[in-house]
């Protein structure tokens, strides 16, 4: 019997998607101890300035805020701990050359729960500049007023 697969979102990195543009993602599992674990449970995570580096062909995640477990004692985590990231060793060979390549980061996505453990999306990106923003908002908009426009004629109501 196999278990029920179920992707249960802690959290969301919306700002990587406004600054960057995101040009693969890859999804690696955590190391975590208990009282994170408990802690993301209870959604007290925050992806904002997080980043993951590669160090010695290993993947670390850096910056990424899980709050301290309220009911926990002396062995509770320190928030901003560094944490490893579990991929395979040609999946870190892979990123490590693209990672390379002038401009590039890793930076996670989301955190979510699959199957009871927890796992990141990580993103490769590269940083937007102010005119791209500027252009992605604008275009975001006119799609916006184009669904209103046809849902508002669909509905027969006169145009504004």
């Amino acid at each position: 019997m196999s278990k029920a697969k179920s992707d249960n979102k802690i959290a969301t990195n919306r700002r990587a998607w406004h600054d960057y543009t995101v040009l693969d993602t890859i999804e690696a599992g955590v190391a975590l101890v208990g009282t994170e674990v408990k802690s993301l449970r209870l959604g007290r995570v925050s992806l904002v300035d997080s980043f993951a580096t590669i160090d010695d062909g290993e993947v670390w995640l850096r910056g990424l805020h899980i709050a301290e477990y309220a009911l926990g004692t002396w062995t509770n985590h320190t928030p901003r701990r560094v944490r490893k990231l579990l991929l395979h060793r040609r999946q870190i060979d892979k990123w490590d050359i693209r990672l390379h390549e002038s401009g590039l980061s890793l930076v996670p996505l989301s955190l979510y729960f699959a199957d009871g453990r927890v796992k990141v999306e990580l993103g490769l990106v590269r940083g937007k500049k102010t005119w791209d923003k500027r252009q992605a908002l604008a275009k975001r908009d006119a799609e916006r007023e184009i669904a209103k426009a046809f849902s508002r004629q669909a509905k027969g109501k006169r145009p504004r």
